[in-house]
This record gives structure tokens, C-alpha cells and sequence, in this order.
């Protein structure tokens, strides 16, 4: 039997996985958002952590808590609602063109988390109490998409939008619907991309 001269690298198996070297990295963020819930205006905020491949795929965890009614306050001897939660899950991130400056990410949240309605009295100036009315938890998922731009090598900002879809919410007098719909958002993102 005839051998032939090849040099070693020839000779290696082909693989659809495995045969080049991905880098790997990863980030801290925070996020923060503004939509509507039960008709009127909520802040979000939030964190990210994400393990980057190959520097266009981020898988990671997600945190984010709200509130509506924020600018609404009572006054003495009122009485102030408003429906507080968060929610939490994984992060899948595609990333497009993530070496040019400005560039898109498609971040995707599935997870779970919990909303409550609240009732404040407001006694005076420095005195309120706060009672939970009722409660209910729901699985989440929130699709995204993200204008990004690098501003330093370790750090990006994100602006864009997402929506929020949620399985039915069972609070007394609201609708079951009320955490789906679309966020603005901004986030800002520390790390080795």
C-alpha cells in the first residue's frame, strides 16, 4: 500500500463545528425603558450579562423590575394605586455587523416574573403605608431590535424597542392583557465584545 505525501493538516477531519476558533467574550449592562401599562406611563429598569461568541451571539440573563403611576402622587389622606413587578429569564442576542461602528443586535427575553397592585395611603408629607391588593405571575417573552453604536471598545449604547408578550394576567378589575405592548428602550453595555 502506497502512502501518500500530504502534510498533516490535510489528513485532519473536516467538521462542521469546531475547525476555525471562535472568540469569546462578554458584558454587563443596564437598561432602562419607558411604555404603558394600564393606561398610563411606566419606567423600566434593568441588568444584562451575556457570554459574546463569536463576537455576533450573546446568550446571558436578564433582570428587569417597574412601575406605572410615577408621577402621580397623593395627596393627605388619599388614596394612590399603581402596579409594580419584574420579570426575569434568558437573553438571546444576535448581533449584525458588530465590528462597524453603528450597528443592529436583536435581543430576545424569555422568561417569567410576577406583577402586583398596590394601594398607598398617603397620611401626610412622610407618612404612607403600602398594602399589595393582589398579585399574579406570568411567563414573558419580549422580542427587540437595537440601533447600537461602539463608543469605546469595551463599552456600547443601545437605543430601540421592543414588545412584550405575556401570558394571561389574572388581577381583580384589570385586563389580562395589560403587560403587552411595545417599550421604548436604551441600554448601556460594559464589556469585552
Amino acid at each position: 500500500m502506497a502512502q501518500e505525501d500530504t502534510p498533516q493538516g490535510d489528513q485532519e477531519i473536516k467538521t462542521l463545528f469546531g475547525n476555525h476558533k471562535l472568540s469569546h467574550g462578554g458584558y454587563g449592562g443596564l437598561t432602562f425603558g419607558m411604555d404603558k401599562i394600564d393606561g398610563t406611563y411606566a419606567f423600566h429598569s434593568g441588568i444584562r450579562a451575556a457570554w459574546m461568541i463569536g463576537h455576533s451571539f450573546g446568550f446571558g440573563i436578564v433582570g428587569s423590575g417597574f412601575s406605572n403611576n410615577l408621577w402621580e402622587y397623593p395627596s393627605e389622606d388619599e388614596v394612590f394605586y399603581s402596579l409594580s413587578g419584574g420579570y426575569g429569564g434568558f437573553l438571546f442576542e444576535p448581533v449584525f455587523a458588530p465590528r462597524f461602528p453603528i450597528h443592529l443586535s436583536f435581543p430576545i427575553v424569555l422568561g417569567a416574573g410576577g406583577v402586583a397592585n398596590t394601594k398607598t395611603y398617603q397620611y401626610n408629607h412622610n407618612d404612607w403605608d403600602v398594602f399589595v391588593e393582589d398579585e399574579a405571575f406570568f411567563l414573558v417573552a419580549q422580542p427587540g431590535v437595537e440601533l447600537e453604536f461602539n463608543l469605546f471598545k469595551f463599552m456600547r449604547l443601545g437605543v430601540g424597542a421592543s414588545y412584550r408578550m405575556t401570558t394571561d394576567i389574572i388581577l381583580d378589575g384589570k385586563k389580562k392583557d395589560l403587560l403587552n405592548g411595545f417599550m421604548g428602550q436604551c441600554s448601556l453595555k460594559f464589556g469585552k465584545f
